[in-house]
């Protein structure tokens, strides 16, 4: 089976997680600027065998769109194009950002490295993934 990639996507910083190769599990992969993301991905998809990318898809609590979203749709368009053959999927990432800040903070983790938004970001991306994970073991997706 081939592994999931989940991609925290901002207009500066991307977070990155990607599941084991039988997708029970996401962890945290990295995180780069926006500009070297698809450079990245292309070294990745010809090193790691990825047949899903999931992007999180920024939204409001009623569900409408966000500053960010527009960039998010025309990042996820770009993504089909230039990876047509992996499988592009959306998951609302609402409160993502807020978990991993949390989560992070409940770590033990010194304040210095609490404070470090690319981590925040990694994480944002794993809980992005682990519930792409979990909808798609209860037959959502």
């Amino acid at each position: 089976m081939s592994k999931a990639l989940g991609i925290d996507y901002g207009t500066k910083r991307v977070g990155l997680a990607i599941t084991d190769e039988l997708q029970i599990i996401a962890t945290r992969l990295t995180s780069i600027h926006s500009k070297d993301l698809i450079n990245f991905l292309n070294d990745f998809f010809d090193k790691n065998q990825v047949d899903t990318i999931v992007v999180g898809m920024p939204v409001r609590l009623d569900g409408s769109k966000t500053n960010s979203t527009e960039a998010v749709m025309n990042f996820i368009a770009h993504l089909k194009r230039k990876f047509s053959d992996k499988n592009v999927v959306t998951i609302d990432e609402r409160f993502t950002s807020k978990i991993a800040s949390q989560t992070i903070a409940k770590s033990g983790m010194n304040k210095t490295k609490r404070q470090n938004k690319g981590l925040v970001d990694e994480v944002s991306a794993v809980i992005l993934l682990q519930d792409y994970l979990a909808m798609k073991d209860k037959g959502h997706l």
